[in-house]
Formats: C-alpha cells, structure tokens, sequence
C-alpha cells in the first residue's frame, strides 16, 4: 500500500470518528461501571456458587478514594482479598488490574493466590448470563450470583 493510499484511509476513518488506537474505556466510580454496563441497578454483591468447599466467596464493589473496589470475603473465613483500581473494558468483560501496592490478600486465601498474586494481578468479570457473573484471575475462577438487596 502506497502512503497515500495509508493516509486516505487514515484520514477516512478520521472523518468516520473512528479512532482505531483508541484504548478501552475505564471507570473509577460505580456510577461509570453503572454506565459502562448499561444497568444503573446492576447488583454490587455477589457470591460465589462454584464453590467446592461449601463456603462461598462474597464479592463486594464499591468506590472508595475515587476507585473502584472489589472485596472477597470468605464465608466462614473471613478476608480472602481486596484491591482498588480502575475498572476497563476487554472484550466481552471488564478487568481490573492491581499492583502489589493496590492488592491486599487475607489470612482467608490460600498460599497458592498469594503467590500467583504476590506483585499484583489482574482478575476479569464476564457476564455468564442476566443472574450469572464469572470472575477469574490467574490460577482460579468462580461463577457468581447477584445478592438480592
């Protein structure tokens, strides 16, 4: 391809509003993460049923010092991990990213996440489907259901 040909379709996609580099939008508040996903009543509690040990994780999102928290409280066990940051949007899902300062792991995780999450993580959100929500980060994964208010 020609550079001309390069810039006429660098400038067409220009007037089209296109922006092909542009990054995934990211939130720092509930009301962002509510607009994001399209559900001003979306549920920001929910627990875990994929369990194998009969003691469910409780997600909780909430905004705290202009982030977006999520918190794992282990049924029975007490904290098993939170961390602050900013909610994007990847894919299908939405991620948020820690770094080992933004990441705080509970006497309730094993030593195999503190580990693998020792210098921060990542975990992704994934609606499964309207009731069903997957959160994964590296070396585990639960699915999810809303707690009703």
């Amino acid at each position: 391809m020609s550079r001309w040909q390069i810039l006429f379709v660098l400038w067409f996609l220009a007037l089209a509003g296109v922006d092909a580099l542009a990054a995934p939008a990211c939130v720092t508040s509930i009301n962002e993460l509510r607009n994001v996903l399209g559900d001003q009543r979306a549920s920001l509690q929910w627990e875990e049923i994929s369990m194998n040990d009969g003691k469910p994780l409780v997600v909780s999102i909430f905004e705290s010092k202009g982030a977006v928290v999520l918190e794992f409280v282990k049924t029975r066990g007490g904290l098993w991990g939170d961390g602050t940051g900013a909610v994007c949007g990847r894919g299908a899902g939405l991620e948020i990213s820690f770094d080992k300062d933004q990441l705080r792991m509970g006497p309730a995780s094993g030593w195999l996440l503190r580990s693998l999450l020792g210098q921060g993580g990542k975990f992704t959100l994934t609606r499964l489907s309207a009731n069903q929500l997957r959160i994964a980060t590296s070396g585990w994964s639960g699915t999810f259901v809303p707690i009703p208010k």
